[in-house]
């Protein structure tokens, strides 16, 4: 896997379903939960499971073979 892309979040936190849709890794809330649920995203190169995880600045999210970092506003 490249670098992470950096994706800008207006506040200090955002959960992970919402910031899977920001960085467009994914297309509606639908989808978070299935890919989340199914255990294919990784936090920090770990397997979340929950959706309503609060990213903070610096956390890494990966699916699909892509990574993005979380980057405060």
């Amino acid at each position: 896997m490249s670098d992470p892309v950096d994706v800008p979040i207006e506040d200090d936190v955002i959960r992970l379903g919402q910031f899977l849709k920001l960085a467009n890794l994914i297309d509606t809330g639908a989808e978070a939960k299935t890919v989340i649920a199914a255990g294919l995203v990784r936090v920090n190169d770990e397997v979340e499971l929950r959706r309503g995880r609060q990213l903070h600045t610096g956390d890494v999210v990966a699916l699909a073979g892509h990574k993005v970092r979380v980057v405060g506003g």
